[in-house]
């Protein structure tokens, strides 16, 4: 195998061979654009992943108000809601049979947009339970974008 040999000119003190402006600009101008290619598809990502993790967190919750209503025979009120996961309830129906915290940690939070979430007993959706749901990226009642465990 022979080795080339390459050689640059150099004219006026300058070397020849060398990147032109234009073709750097171009190389800004593609890495540039696939930035904002990534941009866009990770920006779809974000609101993806805030809807699993509000799933994630409401079957958390659907688990210990499962838990909570097998040692207490019935589920909490609406007013009482999801802090009866964390402190026992002293308003009525006040379960006697209460071995929480159910939740660990013993914390509500509130769903990815910052919202808390809505506990309802008996429920709209689910007659013959309870409605749990996040109010979602727009954070109104009743928005086609509410998150709950009916769907």
């Amino acid at each position: 195998m022979k080795a080339e040999r390459h050689s640059l000119t150099v004219s006026h003190g300058f070397v020849e061979g060398g990147f032109t402006l234009l073709e750097i600009m171009l190389v800004v101008v593609i890495i540039g654009m696939l930035v904002g290619i990534a941009a866009v598809k990770i920006g779809g990502q974000s609101e993806k992943a805030r809807f699993v993790a509000t799933m994630r967190q409401i079957d958390a919750y659907k688990t210990a108000i499962g838990i909570y209503e097998l040692e207490n025979g019935f589920y909490p009120s609406t007013e009482q809601g999801l802090q009866a996961l964390i402190t026992q309830p002293t308003s009525q129906p006040v379960p006697l049979n209460w071995k929480g915290p159910y939740l660990d940690p013993p914390v509500v939070k509130p769903d990815p947009w910052g919202h808390d979430y809505v506990y309802k007993y008996p429920g709209t959706h689910n007659t013959t339970g309870y409605d749990l749901y996040s109010l979602g990226k727009m954070g109104v009642e009743g928005d086609p974008g509410n998150i709950g465990n009916w769907q």
